[in-house]
């Protein structure tokens, strides 16, 4: 069996029969990149589909939907997969098709960030886009755009696999995480994120507010001078943004998800809890 991303996508969301997804483990025992794309790809798994659901879309053109049908047939071809599975094809495609024209204003951030993920394509080797370089901060801005308050507020926190991550964010991808505690805020934690952006780690860490849409703290590591607090807009978001021991954090919202300056400052000076600190060191303590 040849895998490429759909595949690949199937097997983190749990949608292959028993025997394809034995012949994909087999193949990720044999690989550390493909395991690491799995494990992103997990991480990154937030319910979409349901949020889209919500949504009022404009109706797919005919046109979209063939050009999507040709490549998805296509792809199916070249893997032996449709012919395994040929009931699911239509349905899938449509959520796609809809889920392509909602996100068309994506494109830019998936080439920068999503392109640079390991193992991302058939052949193993990351593709760099070739596309106007942007800042981080303006790259984190739009990814969290695509999250709504529907999207995260039925997700359940899984505090052990949080660990998992916080783990390998401070052993593997070297920052020395802090997941802050920000219910006094107001602001509950949902999920940690390992992403990448321009080869680099980037930690997304977000919360869902009393109101208004989710908060999002990103870190990414940077060795220039420290620098204070500053607030500005960035595509239609509020950043608040500082540096601090060769970290560069940003705090992005909407005015209506808090007094994230406040928040901000409360995170730098230290002055909130950590979340999961007492979970880390009792496995700490047991090897």
């Amino acid at each position: 069996m040849k895998l490429d991303d759909s595949l690949l996508i199937a097997y983190a969301d749990g949608e292959l029969s028993a025997a394809d997804a034995a012949s994909v483990e087999q193949a990720l025992a044999e690989s550390v990149d493909l395991r690491r794309t799995v494990e992103l790809l997990r991480a990154s798994r937030l319910p979409y589909r349901e949020a889209f659901a919500r949504q009022k879309l404009p109706p797919v053109p005919d046109e979209l939907r063939r050009r999507v049908e040709a490549m998805a047939s296509a792809a199916q071809e070249r893997t032996g997969f449709a012919a395994r599975q040929p009931a699911r094809r239509s349905p899938s495609l449509l959520w796609l098709a809809a889920a392509f024209v909602a996100g068309a204003f994506c494109v830019g951030l998936v080439q920068q960030l999503n392109a640079r993920l390991p193992g991302a394509f058939s052949n193993g080797a990351a593709t760099t886009a070739s596309v106007d370089r942007r800042s981080w901060v303006s790259v984190a801005a739009d990814y969290q755009r695509m999250y709504t308050r529907e999207t995260v507020e039925s997700v359940a926190p899984d505090r052990t696999a949080a660990v998992d991550k916080i783990d390998a964010i401070r052993n593997v991808d070297g920052i020395r995480l802090r997941v802050p505690d920000l219910r006094p805020a107001g602001l509950a934690f949902k999920s940690v994120e390992r992403l990448r952006y321009d080869g680099k780690p980037l930690v997304q860490i977000v919360y869902l507010p009393e109101r208004g849409v989710p908060v999002a703290l990103c870190v990414i590591k940077d060795s220039r001078p420290d620098e204070s607090i500053a607030q500005k807009k960035v595509d239609g978001m509020t950043v608040v943004s500082w540096r601090q021991n060769e970290l560069a954090y940003a705090l992005i919202g909407t005015p209506d998800s808090g007094d994230l300056p406040t928040i901000a400052r409360q995170i730098a000076n230290a002055n909130v809890d950590e979340i999961f600190s007492a979970l880390a060191a009792d496995r700490a303590a047991r090897g």
